[in-house]
């Protein structure tokens, strides 16, 4: 959705920037020629009433002067468009969360901003990388492009960086055989399934962050889909362990029992990833949760 967006914006900028760099070129100075005949022609003549003369003296200027709307539209929205299109591009992008397989830290209709400079800057459009500024860390949440429907848009929390061993087994998490600790916290209400679970925080890499978790029920993993690289991972009844291909991410919501991430699609290619997410600018059902998080 967010690559359709970007290929209309870009069309836009590119047939209002060709309506302004022919009106700055060619149709301004036209216009300028036209208005000046018209005032040389009407200085010249002194024939009829010089109110009669005054007003079509008007008349005419007003028609050397017109700009069809088209073009009027075109170079009024030139700037704005591309004003938009470079933030989008380079700077920050707005998404919004679809569900709530990132509770408790991002909420279904969270509007949040994401930092698309953090991993690199990419061409628009054809997305490929030209500058490299960053990688991915443990414990970024990203936005990505979904691996099995590029079109749809994910966000998750980077949980293992290339060449890592991840392990998720009985609903306790390993990165390259250190298990990540997480201490109970309080019971943390689910608006979407209408019940309480027990709220963790966990520390993966530099952040401290919160991750909802049922330790007293079993999580069947299924259906998993034939990803590339599948034979990277061993699936067991317990759960899950994983090598991270290089130039891959292992990814995983917040929300561990109510989440569709790599445990289940694979892994998330470098290619794919948007940006950093970052700052929630917006929530129509509760304003206080504008600001950052982890």
């Amino acid at each position: 959705m967010s690559w359709n967006f970007a290929l209309i914006l870009f069309i836009l900028l590119l047939v209002t920037g060709v309506i302004w760099g022919l009106d700055v070129a060619v149709w301004r100075r036209r216009r300028r020629q036209r208005v000046a005949d018209v005032m040389a022609h009407y200085d010249a003549i002194a024939a009829g009433p010089a109110e009669v003369v005054a007003q079509e003296r008007e008349r005419a200027l007003e028609e050397a002067r017109h700009v069809p709307w088209w073009i009027e539209y075109g170079v009024s929205f030139f700037p704005v468009i591309l004003f938009v299109f470079v933030l989008r591009s380079f700077v920050v992008e707005p998404f919004r969360i679809p569900s709530g397989s990132m509770l408790p830290t991002l909420q279904s209709g969270d509007l949040i901003l994401v930092k698309k400079y953090s991993y690199g800057i990419r061409l628009p459009v054809i997305d490929r990388k030209v500058i490299e500024t960053g990688q991915p860390e443990r414990g970024d949440v990203v936005v990505f492009r979904y691996p099995v429907e590029p079109e749809v848009d994910y966000i998750k929390r980077v949980v293992g960086l290339p060449g890592d061993e991840v392990a998720y087994l009985d609903k306790r998490l390993f990165v390259n055989g250190q298990e990540v600790k997480h201490e109970r916290a309080d019971e943390y209400f689910e608006p979407d399934r209408m019940l309480y679970t027990t709220r963790y925080k966990e520390h993966l890499g530099d952040v401290d962050h919160s991750i909802l978790l049922d330790e007293r029920n079993y999580q069947a993993l299924g259906p998993i889909t034939n990803f590339p690289f599948r034979d990277q991972c061993e699936y067991a009844r317990n759960g899950v362990r994983c090598t991270v291909p290089e130039g891959h991410y292992f990814v995983m919501g917040d929300n561990r029992d109510n989440s569709q991430d790599s445990r289940y699609w694979g892994f998330v290619p470098d290619q794919n990833i948007v940006g950093k997410a970052f700052f929630i600018w917006m929530n129509f059902s509760d304003l206080g949760r504008i600001g950052r998080f982890d």
